[in-house]
């Protein structure tokens, strides 16, 4: 889901949706999209290389685009700023909340297991770089395929389309035996190597051996989805997801608690949700409802689709492996002071989610509406819209985060009943989130670099935050501060992105808009 941006027609005529590639660390770089009008029943691909919007037709070429372009133009060039923000952003914002609730509903049902929650929630802390690595995978062919398939769809090509897409399952399956047979093959010592002690081990590896079992699923659901927005269907690819997260946060309970499952409960629920989204995505990619179907004869491996397909999405296989690296770097630093410090860690990571993922959403409503105008060099639309971005995420953010400061206690009751452990998380989240109170400047600038077509900046400013300043920082400064250290790493690099991000930004932005203007 992290390649698309979904914009939506509001006078109910249709659905839009916005193609982008990710760049690395968030960053993305809108390519191309797909419009689905209801009353035509026609699909609409749109190619914006630059931000400048050609509407491409498969049906009525003249007539219906030209028709499609206006409905466009009157929504992002001349609607009411905060209004159309809004209405923009809200439903990209509903879309990673409940992503969010998949991610962290686990670590909320582990950690009140009575006796062993701190420890299992530990364990399961430990295994998220793992299967964060297996789902970068996904994003290859996600955010490498489907953009190829759209344009190729765009230009009429549909036996390109299809081979595009037959290739990209077969790429999902290769990765799925490749992931699979490496974890298990060294599961013990990567795990203990990543932060598991003798004490969490038995946890993480129930937890990993179980989940290894639906990686087929995790590939499919997650790869396969963006081919579905690619065909201008954004509600039924986004039905994958909520189908999977209201799944799991049903099953979770059921599984662990009333069966007895523990923790291979949890993952045998997360597996069989996946299940379900993945048969739901593959259903629709072999009906005929479909434009673009999944069909035997173009699974056929093709070299030059696959390069195509792993050039384009080797930025966001990158950007999750960093993630991954981040993880590793910061459970094996607390694996010394003792597992309960990093059981803290997956609640404060939790936490932060609960931040940073709202402000996502947030980014991807705003993100067309910026580069619509910027494309139509209409300057104080941008500023405009800017000037409400900042705001609302600023705020938004200061707001949380200080709540979260001041009542850690309630933040760490929701993951456990553990009195050592909220004492803990009570002690060390005021650090680790110190630098995430300006952190809405940091994610508003970037943002907005990418919406400006400065990708590269965004790159740069998120490498900044989490290679160049985090990792070195945890792990230099537990050797002054102990544990404590590994905690500030995060705190010292957020607020130091943050600053650097907003100078950097006041300094390029007046240029931007100058260069708009030809000056």
């Amino acid at each position: 889901m992290g390649a698309l941006d979904w914009l939506f027609d509001f006078t109910g005529t249709g659905v839009a949706a916005i193609f982008s590639v990710p760049t690395g660390f968030g960053a993305e770089y809108p390519i191309l999209g797909a419009l689905w009008n209801t009353k035509s029943q026609k699909e609409h691909f749109v190619i914006a290389p630059v931000f400048r919007l050609k509407f491409v037709t498969l049906h009525e070429v003249i007539r219906e685009s030209r028709h499609m372009n206006n409905l466009y133009e009157e929504r992002l060039g001349t609607d009411r700023m905060l209004p159309l923000v809004f209405r923009m952003a809200l439903p990209a914002v509903a879309a990673q909340i409940v992503n969010l609730l998949y991610n962290i509903v686990d670590r909320i049902y582990i950690g009140h297991i009575p006796g062993i929650g701190t420890d299992a929630l530990a364990g399961i802390g430990v295994t998220s770089s793992v299967i964060i690595l297996i789902s970068a995978f996904s994003s290859i062919v996600g955010a490498g395929g489907a953009p190829l398939a759209a344009i190729a769809l765009g230009q009429g090509d549909r036996e390109r389309a299809g081979k595009i897409l037959g290739n990209g399952l077969v790429l999902l399956l290769l990765f799925t035996v490749l992931t699979s047979a490496t974890a298990y093959l060294s599961m013990h010592p990567l795990l203990m190597a990543i932060g598991a002690s003798e004490h969490t081990i038995g946890y993480a590896m129930d937890y990993l051996s179980v989940y290894l079992l639906g990686t087929l699923f995790v590939e499919v659901s997650v790869g396969l989805n963006t081919f579905i927005n690619t065909q201008g269907r954004p509600g039924i690819a986004m039905c994958s997801v909520i189908i999977g997260a209201l799944l799991n946060i049903g099953l979770d309970p059921l599984f662990i608690f009333v069966f007895g499952m523990g923790v291979k409960g949890a993952a045998l629920a997360t597996i069989l949700s996946q299940a379900c989204s993945a048969w739901w995505v593959l259903h629709f990619l072999t009906s005929r409802k479909a434009t673009l179907r999944i069909e035997r004869r173009y699974m056929r491996p093709d070299r030059r689709i696959i390069g195509a397909t792993l050039a384009l999405g080797v930025s966001p296989f990158i950007m999750a492996s960093t993630e991954s690296l981040v993880g590793f770097v910061l459970n094996s630093g607390l694996k010394v002071y003792g597992d309960i410090y990093i059981s803290a860690l997956a609640i404060m990571q939790s936490a932060m989610l609960a931040v940073s993922v709202p402000l996502t959403g947030f980014a991807q409503g705003f993100i067309p509406i910026v580069s619509y105008n910027y494309g139509h060099v209409n300057r104080e639309r941008v500023k405009d819209c800017f000037k409400i971005v900042v705001r609302v995420m600023f705020s938004f953010n200061l707001l949380l985060v200080l709540f979260m400061i001041l009542f850690p206690g309630l933040v760490a009751s929701a993951f456990t009943s553990d009195e050592r452990l909220i004492a803990t998380v009570e002690h060390t989240l005021p650090v680790f989130l110190a630098g995430m109170t300006i952190f809405g400047l940091q994610r508003a600038c970037q943002n907005m670099f990418v919406a400006l077509g400065q990708a590269k900046v965004s790159v740069f400013i998120a490498l900044l935050r989490k290679v160049i300043l985090l990792v070195p920082l945890a792990l230099l400064l537990p050797r002054w501060m102990g544990g404590m250290g590994v905690y500030a790493a995060e705190g010292v690099s957020d607020a130091a992105a943050a600053v650097c991000c907003t100078l950097i930004f006041v300094w390029q932005f007046p240029k931007i808009l100058r260069k708009m203007a030809g000056q």
